[in-house]
C-alpha cells in the first residue's frame, strides 16, 4: 500500500518544508487507497487537465488563472472524500490533507512577506530610481535584456529563484515601461535564468535542497552543475536576443530618487531573507517563521516613519506597511492553493508514484531523470522529486546531479512550471502570459537538451 504525501509547488530555495523532510526520513502515514484504475482516479485526472487547459487560455477567455485550479482542487478532494468515506478510511485521507494544508500555509506566509517587501520597495520608488540609473547608462534594450538575465542567474542561487523573479520582474517593468515586447522577453529570460541559477546551489531551489538534505549530493558537488546551468540560460537567451527591440528606453529628463527610507527597506529585505535562512540552519525552525519576523522588522520601521512623518507634517515620509499587504497578488496565492491541492490529490490517487515506477524500472535512470524534468513543467517538480527520493533508486552521484538539473530547469518550459513563472504571471499579468511564454518553449527546450548533454559530458566521471 502507498503512503500519503502532500506536495507543494515549486518553492523558494530557502524554504524547507518540515512535512516533506519528515516524510522523507520515513514517517509512516496511514495507508491510502490505490485509485489509479478507479473511475474516481480517471475523473480526477480529467478535471485536472481541463483546469490546466483553462489556465493556458487565460488571456483569451479573460478568466483569472486561480479560478479553474481552485475549482479543480475542490472537486478532486471532494471525490476523494466521498470515496474514502464509503470505504471507512476518512482518517487516512484527513492525514494526507493536513500535510497539504501545512505545506500551503508555509508557502503562503513566505510569499505574503516577500511580495509585501516588493510592494513597499515600489512605494518607496526603489525601482523607479533604479530605472533612472539604468537609463543614464545609455544601455540599449538588448543590453538591458542580457543585464537582467545575468543578474537573475547570479541572484538565483543566492536569494532563491522565486524571490529573484519577484525583484527582477519589478525592475524589468520599471525599465521597459511602454515597451510591451521588451517586458515580455525580459520576464521570460528572468524565469529561465533564475531557475537555471538555482540549480547549482542547494539553496537556490527546493528540489536541490531536498537532494542535499537526503545526503544524495555533498555541498560542493552542486557546483559541478554550474556549466550545464549556464548553458541552459545562454542558449534560449541567444535566440531571444534577436527578437528584443532595438533602441534604448527614452529618458523623460526627470531624475527619480527613492523616498526617504527606501534604502533601509531594501536592507531589511536582505535581513529578512538572512533571518529565514538562520531560522532553519541554526534553530531548525520553519523558514516561514523567519520571514514573519522579517515582516515585524518592516512593521516597526513603518511605525517609526509614521511617527517621524507626523512630527514633520510630511505625508510622503510615512508609509503604512499594512496597506502594502493589501496589494498582495491574491490571484497568484490562490493559484498556488489550487495547484498544491490538485497535484496533492493526484498524488493521493497514486498517479505520480505510478509514473515514477514506470520510468525507473522500465527506462533506466538517465532517460527517467530527463523525462521527469519535462514532466515537472506540467505536474510540478516538487512532488516528482519527492517521489524519486521516496523510491530511493540506486543511482550514482552523477545521476543525482542529473535529476537535480532536470527538475530545476524543466519548470522553465512553461510559465506555470515553476514558482518563478507563476509569481511573474501575477506581477506582470498583461504582458507575461502562458501563451507568450509558450511561444519560446522551443528555444527553452533546446537549452534544456543542451544542458543535459553538457552535464553528461563534463560530469561523465560521476555518471
Amino acid at each position: 500500500m502507498r503512503r500519503g504525501t502532500g506536495w507543494p509547488p515549486l518553492l523558494t530555495a530557502i524554504l524547507i518544508l518540515p512535512s516533506l523532510t519528515t516524510l522523507a526520513h520515513g514517517q509512516e502515514l496511514a495507508p491510502l487507497l490505490d485509485l489509479t484504475r478507479h473511475p474516481v482516479g480517471y475523473f480526477a485526472l480529467m478535471i485536472f487537465f481541463v483546469a490546466y487547459g483553462l489556465v493556458a487560455v487565460e488571456k483569451a477567455i479573460h478568466m483569472r488563472k486561480s479560478k479553474p485550479v481552485m475549482l479543480a482542487a475542490g472537486l478532486i478532494w471532494a471525490l476523494l472524500g466521498i470515496t474514502y468515506a464509503a470505504n471507512g478510511q476518512s482518517a487516512a485521507l484527513e492525514a494526507a490533507a493536513k500535510h497539504v494544508i501545512l505545506d500551503y500555509g508555509e508557502l503562503m506566509l513566505f510569499l505574503v512577506v516577500a511580495i509585501t517587501y516588493v510592494n513597499t520597495m515600489q512605494e518607496r520608488r526603489a525601482f523607479e530610481a533604479l530605472r533612472t540609473r539604468l537609463v543614464s547608462l545609455n544601455l540599449s534594450y538588448r543590453q538591458l535584456f542580457w543585464l537582467v538575465g545575468g543578474l537573475a542567474f547570479v541572484f538565483g542561487p543566492i536569494i532563491d529563484n522565486l524571490t529573484t523573479a519577484l525583484v527582477m520582474g519589478a525592475v524589468v517593468v520599471a525599465v521597459g515601461v511602454g515597451n510591451y515586447q521588451f517586458i515580455v522577453l525580459g520576464c521570460i529570460i528572468i524565469v529561465v535564468a533564475a531557475n537555471a541559477g538555482g540549480v547549482f546551489s542547494p539553496f537556490g531551489d527546493i528540489t536541490s535542497l531536498m537532494v542535499w538534505q537526503k545526503g544524495k549530493l555533498q555541498f560542493l558537488e552542486f557546483f559541478n552543475l554550474f556549466l550545464p546551468s549556464l548553458v541552459n540560460f545562454l542558449i534560449p537567451a541567444a535566440f531571444m536576443h534577436f527578437s528584443v527591440p532595438t533602441g534604448a528606453p527614452a529618458s523623460d529628463g526627470y531624475i527619480r530618487k527613492m523616498k526617504h527610507g527606501g534604502g533601509v527597506v531594501i536592507a531589511l529585505f536582505g535581513a529578512t531573507l538572512a533571518t529565514a535562512v538562520a531560522f532553519k540552519s541554526l534553530f531548525h525552525l520553519p523558514p516561514a517563521l523567519g520571514m514573519m519576523l522579517g515582516l515585524g522588522y518592516l512593521q516597526m520601521y513603518s511605525y517609526l516613519l509614521q511617527r517621524l512623518g507626523t512630527r514633520r507634517n510630511d505625508e510622503e515620509l510615512a508609509f503604512d506597511s499594512l496597506r502594502q499587504m493589501r496589494h498582495v497578488e491574491w490571484d497568484t496565492l490562490l493559484f498556488f492553493f489550487g495547484i498544491i491541492f490538485a497535484v496533492g490529490g493526484l498524488g493521493v490517487v497514486g498517479y505520480l508514484e505510478v509514473v515514477s515506477n514506470f520510468l525507473y524500472l522500465d527506462l533506466g535512470p538517465t532517460y527517467a531523470n530527463i523525462a521527469i524534468g519535462v514532466l515537472g513543467a506540467a505536474f510540478d517538480n516538487i512532488p516528482l522529486m519527492f517521489a524519486v527520493l521516496t523510491m530511493n533508486p540506486e543511482m550514482s552521484s552523477g545521476q543525482w546531479m542529473l535529476i537535480t538539473l532536470s527538475t530545476g530547469v524543466g519548470g522553465s518550459l512553461v510559465s506555470i512550471g515553476s514558482a518563478a513563472g507563476v509569481v511573474l504571471m501575477g506581477l506582470v499579468r498583461n504582458h507575461y502570459t502562458f501563451m507568450n511564454h509558450l511561444r519560446w518553449a522551443w528555444a527553452i527546450g533546446l537549452g534544456y537538451a543542451a544542458s543535459v548533454l553538457v552535464h553528461l559530458w563534463v560530469n561523465a566521471a560521476h555518471i
